[in-house]
């Protein structure tokens, strides 16, 4: 009876130990980021070399200081999630502590020279519905574009005269001349757009698949792309062609990016930073020879092309000017003219 009393006094002590953790200095809590801080300095012998002494210590320090950071969280108010029969979820503060991080905060973006001015003007942007109220056909209708609320003004069978405008001008031909130039004006800024986005590198479509009897392997190649990344898995699990790339391709076309993992490779990453701080550091700078010699050579090409340009025009003016001086071909015109009527046709230089 005293052993088996003894065998239940020391569970019940070994229970309670595995809850109550005494510490000689509190830890330091962030519940908000479910983060605790142990300042206890641990026992330097037993840390020193490695072996099976040094992890088991290592294991229950890292489990007491579990059990107090859950102690605390069970102290936070809690509320059941999704009724009286769902788990139990604490109410967890607001962070303290800012954690690190590898990569630097993306920068705003600066805003354009419109959100300036609509910010010290005090304009604020109001969203329009798509759709809007016709009183003449009472009935909703798109806000723009064909059959729009309102209708369009050019086929209007009444035109209203604005203020300050010629009584006796065409409005209808006025509101007719109008839309052909928004028409006009549209089209220019839509083919801008697509001279601007060739310019910066996009993606510009493909051209049109159209079978025929011979075909390259440029186009077949294409055409196998185009049929594997029709699939909803782009071409992931589709079996693959002999002698074709293991990545599956992209709808675009293009290479997929890849980044680099935050955290792993320690010595690449410290060869980045120290490669960074030696062109940083280094006086002389950075020196791309091809792209140098090209940016030469097309400055040399400009000029030259200017240069030619100048003298044809200056060439253009004098002979220009000779033309509209007549009677003037006295005796000197004349000398001047006689050696190139005696040249002889053979265009040598002596004789």
């Amino acid at each position: 009876v005293e052993a088996v009393l003894a065998a239940a006094e020391e569970q019940e002590a070994e229970k309670r130990r595995s809850i109550t953790v005494e510490k000689e200095l509190e830890l330091e809590y962030d519940l908000g980021n479910l983060l605790a801080v142990d300042r206890n300095p641990p026992p330097a012998a037993a840390l020193r070399g490695a072996g099976p002494r040094r992890e088991a210590l290592l294991r229950a320090l890292a489990r007491d200081n579990t059990q107090l950071l859950v102690s605390r969280l069970w102290e936070l108010p809690a509320e059941r999630a999704g009724g009286a029969g769902g788990p139990l979820v604490a109410q967890l503060p607001e962070p303290t502590f800012r954690l690190p991080r590898e990569k630097p905060p993306p920068k705003p973006r600066p805003p354009t020279r419109w959100e300036q001015f609509a910010r010290l003007k005090g304009i604020r942007r109001k969203k329009k519905t798509s759709v809007a109220w016709d009183e003449q056909a009472k009935e909703w209708r798109r806000r723009w574009g064909y059959r729009r609320a309102g209708g369009d003004p050019s086929r209007a069978w009444l035109a209203e005269v604005p203020a300050g405008a010629d009584p006796e001008e065409d409005q209808f031909a006025r509101l007719r001349r109008e839309k052909r130039e928004r028409v006009a004006r549209n089209e220019l800024n839509r083919l801008r757009n697509l001279a601007r986005a060739h310019r910066a590198g996009s993606a510009v479509p493909a051209a049109p698949l159209h079978p025929t009897g011979h075909q390259d392997r440029d186009e077949l190649r294409r055409v196998a792309r185009v049929a594997r990344v029709s699939t909803a898995s782009l071409g992931r699990f589709q079996p693959r062609l002999p002698k074709e790339s293991a990545e599956p391709p992209s709808r675009s076309g293009g290479k997929k990016r890849r980044f680099e993992p935050l955290l792993g490779n320690l010595a690449a990453e410290r060869s980045r930073q120290l490669e960074l701080l030696r062109d940083m550091g280094s006086k002389k700078p950075v020196l791309d020879i091809t792209r140098a010699v090209n940016k030469q050579l097309r400055q040399e090409e400009a000029e030259a092309a200017a240069a030619n340009k100048g003298k044809k025009q200056s060439k253009r003016g004098k002979r220009g000017r000779r033309q509209q001086r007549p009677g003037r071909s006295g005796k000197k015109s004349g000398a001047r003219r006689q050696p190139q009527q005696q040249k002889p046709a053979g265009g040598g230089t002596g004789g």
